[in-house]
């Protein structure tokens, strides 16, 4: 079903991506041990996404985002493969500038290529590297830029309130109309330090800094309700891939440990909180369970801003609908990559690279290998045959998805 807004309905979109940040470390997804109240109250007040995949590691999961195409199609199989994308690939937020938004990219961008004005952003903050918060005692100052103006971190200065800032800068400044924020956070990336409102000594900084991240979350949407936008903005908040390691087997629900986690194929790996919220268009309170892959964003956004996507093969399938409460056909399965890894999951099966099928009815804490003939087993196969990823770009890299092949940069050397 088509999608029609008028232009007085178009919609401002912030995208908020947090870092590392799986099912198990988010309140209303059922965490034991992390609250997230005002990531809650979107939900609440929104639609909560339980079946939304995308890839396992930061770079191939930003580049499924930002390009609406799986990896053997762009080459984004590895993080170090990312930065090297072709630009054509990075076509979101070029769709937000042909529709007339204005466009920034304020946190992590490091693991695509160029700098983000490059791509159709007309303001961005970046920093290098993941994971940045603070210039530590004794160690490098942190660096970062604004559009391309290099600066170093000040002592006592916390690089994720300085993007918070800058963020809500930027909405200011464009309050009068429509603009797109793509926000990747440094929340909940290692190494983990102290946050402002941490107790001295506090031995628990995941917990730390997932209520910092859920309070900013909280502060930039009580700055939309201040500037009377929240009615004209799409809040979407994801994580952009499971939890790290090391994190995993404390992101617990109902005192299970989930199957995978951070640069895995199990589940949870690739299995993420997404969060939809537009007041008075996306149902509130409502919990679905259709499958989303985040190729999907580029295809929802355009049929929402009504800008019509390059010529080249797009894999996402618009989720325009369900964010706006109308009838909708879920996908019938999503595709998930890493490396030379790959599956296709539907509602209740898998089969990966290997042949291997499994049960998924116990996801995400469990997932069954079925030996032998099966049904799915027929069905999976045939989608993998039609995808054929075997036949597409393959990963040069380590095979750990992490890293480029490092004996042949030895060998160039």
């Amino acid at each position: 079903m088509a999608v029609v807004l008028t232009a007085a309905e178009k919609a401002n979109v912030i995208f908020i991506l947090a870092d590392d940040l799986g099912i198990g470390n988010v309140g209303c997804y059922g965490s034991d041990r992390y609250k997230t109240p005002h990531i809650d109250k979107l939900a609440t007040e929104g639609t909560r996404f339980t079946k939304c995949f995308t890839a396992s590691l930061c770079g191939p999961s930003r580049a499924l985002i930002m390009s609406g195409r799986y990896a053997f199609r762009n080459g984004a199989t590895n993080q170090d493969a990312c930065t090297n994308l072709d630009p054509k690939e990075i076509v979101l937020p070029r769709l937000f500038k042909a529709a007339g938004h204005a466009t920034a990219c304020v946190g992590k961008w490091g693991q695509l290529p160029g700098e983000p004005g490059d791509h159709g952003f007309d303001d961005w903050m970046r920093f290098n590297g993941s994971g940045v918060y603070r210039n530590v005692e004794g160690g490098k100052p942190e660096r970062y830029s604004i559009k391309g103006d290099d600066k170093k971190l000040a002592d006592g200065e916390y690089m994720p309130d300085m993007c918070h800032d800058h963020v809500v800068k930027f909405v200011r400044q464009h309050r009068d109309e429509p603009f797109f924020v793509y926000y990747p956070m440094s929340h909940v990336h290692g190494e983990l330090l102290p946050t402002p409102d941490s107790v001295p000594g506090s031995n628990d900084l995941m917990a730390d800094n997932i209520a910092y991240m859920d309070k900013l979350v909280g502060r930039l949407i009580a700055e939309l309700d201040a500037l009377k936008l929240r009615e004209k903005t799409l809040v979407i908040f994801m994580g952009d891939n499971g939890t790290g390691k090391g994190m995993a087997d404390r992101a617990t629900i109902g005192g299970k440990v989930l199957s995978g986690m951070k640069g895995t194929m199990l589940e949870c790996g690739g299995l993420v909180p997404m969060i939809a919220n537009w007041p008075g268009k996306t149902p509130a309170g409502r919990v679905s369970a259709d499958l989303i892959d985040s190729t999907d964003f580029v295809a929802s956004f355009g049929d929402l801003i009504g800008t019509k996507l390059p010529d080249m093969t797009f894999d996402g399938q618009s989720i325009a609908p369900q964010l706006l409460g109308q009838p909708a056909k879920s996908r019938e399965w999503v595709f998930n990559q890493l490396a030379r890894m790959w599956y296709v999951r539907d509602a209740e099966w898998k089969l990966n690279e290997k042949g291997e099928l499994y049960d998924m009815s116990g996801a995400p804490f469990t997932e069954a290998l079925v030996n032998g003939p099966h049904e799915a087993r027929t069905r999976l196969e045939a989608v993998l045959v039609k995808l054929n990823p075997a036949g597409g770009i393959l990963d040069q890299g380590d095979g750990s998805g992490r890293h480029a092949n490092k004996e042949k940069k030895k060998a160039k050397e």
